[in-house]
């Protein structure tokens, strides 16, 4: 392909945002409705929900502690055939966890073996996307991520209808084979040659400064405890509903419900995001406190329409705090900045993504219900929006202009423009 100086806008361009839409489907809606798997593997090992949960909590440990070396291998080799190798890995996991005969066996099949996989797809993919966009990749991406809330909506239920027809084992065995066309995704990745622009320093010049960056670490911290809460609904709100003699299949369509609510949540967030004045950060915080409302009022609610209400509620607010998660990181450190930054923020939330779950499952043990396990959730991610409110330029005044500042501010001699004598001189 011929070097260009911007980014193409479109072309194949768009095929890699179908890949992308595929990839974040095959990853992150499988990781949403694996808790319709929860009870199967409670009942088959005879284990405690705490430590089931690590299952899970592993595997999203693990997809996000490992992106940094997904990215940085695709810079070696390219996305193409690291994304393929991902795909091979998430399918191998799915594969040898139908023959687990304890949870070790799953801890390390699915935990750490698909998480590696899944670690390897997702961001190199997202990368190669912002090299075909500049104008349009808040579009693009908010396309490409419309595949999360659509999977979540489908999977739920298709994993239920799976385990009754063909228990847990052949289950994972045809999850196993739909994670194989992660390979198929990656196979589309072909990323545009682009005259590439002087970094800030090397990677371990940005490591220091952003070590150093007291904001960006505030915001470090903010986003780990929101993770730490952020997937305990995905994970035990089939067990929470069984708990309330739920039957299995309406409560795994619940789950859909908050899905397509998540879908419509992360439209509607990307669109205020750019019409609203003022900081994204607001946003965020507003987002973020109402999701964990709606995660405390989950024990509440006992009738079936109140708990498809909060489902739809925290559906929503959930999916609409996700885009703005990363619309906030590149006014903070500046977008020369941007790829060292997500990787060093993901590695460090991923210890809310590890340690929320196998919580919120002892909390379960202790005391034999859900109820504390979303009321300390919820208590996660209004500590986190709490964390928000000191961040810079969260309380100035609005304005008609958004704000990103690292962005605008560059260093250029003085140039003196001299128009004709009918107009006007300006320096």
């Amino acid at each position: 392909m011929a070097r260009r100086t911007e980014p193409p806008d479109g072309g194949w361009g768009w095929v890699v945002v179908l890949s992308a839409f595929f990839q974040s489907a095959l990853v992150f809606g499988v990781l949403r409705s694996f808790g319709v798997f929860f009870v199967e593997f409670v009942a088959a090992f005879g284990e405690q929900a705490a430590r089931v949960s690590w299952i899970a909590s592993i595997g999203i440990a693990v997809q996000q502690f490992g992106s940094p070396v997904g990215s940085a291998l695709s810079t070696k080799f390219g996305p193409r055939p690291v994304v393929m190798t991902g795909g091979i890995l998430a399918a191998l996991g799915m594969l040898l966890a139908s023959f687990a005969t304890s949870l070790t066996h799953l801890y390390l099949s699915i935990g750490l073996l698909s998480g590696s996989g899944w670690a390897l797809t997702f961001a190199p993919t997202l990368a190669c996307l912002s090299c075909y966009f500049s104008r349009r990749r808040s579009l693009a991406t908010g396309l490409a991520l419309t595949g999360v809330g659509l999977s979540s909506f489908a999977f739920a239920p298709f994993f239920q209808w799976l385990l009754s027809h063909y228990a847990w084992r052949g289950s994972l065995l045809l999850v196993s084979a739909l994670s194989l066309h992660l390979v198929a995704c990656g196979a589309l990745l072909r990323p545009p040659s682009l005259a590439e622009d002087p970094a800030v320093g090397g990677p371990r010049a940005q490591l220091t400064s952003l070590l150093h960056h007291g904001p960006f670490l505030r915001y470090t911290v903010a986003l780990t405890l929101i993770n730490t809460g952020y997937f305990i609904p995905y994970l035990h709100l089939v067990a929470h509903l069984q708990d309330l003699d739920w039957d299995p299949l309406p409560a795994a369509f619940l789950l859909s419900v908050a899905a397509i609510s998540d879908l419509v949540g992360r439209v509607v967030s990307g669109w205020l995001g750019d019409a609203v004045p003022g900081p994204v950060t607001r946003l965020l915080m507003l987002w973020t406190t109402l999701t964990g409302v709606s995660l405390a009022l989950f024990p509440v609610a006992r009738a079936p329409t109140a708990l498809v209400a909060l489902a739809v509620a925290y559906g929503f607010t959930s999916g609409a705090l996700a885009p703005l998660a990363f619309s906030v990181l590149p006014e903070l450190v500046g977008t020369k900045r941007i790829y060292c930054g997500l990787g060093l923020l993901q590695m460090i939330e991923s210890i809310g993504g590890l340690l929320g779950p196998p919580l919120s499952g002892y909390l379960r043990d202790v005391t034999g219900n859900y109820t504390a396990s979303f009321v300390v959730a919820g208590a996660f991610l209004l500590s986190g929006s709490g964390i928000l409110l000191t961040l810079p330029d969260f309380f100035s005044c609005f304005s008609t202009t958004t704000s990103r500042p690292q962005d605008l501010v560059t260093e250029a001699p003085d140039i003196k423009v001299s128009l004709p004598k009918e107009g006007l001189e300006e320096d």
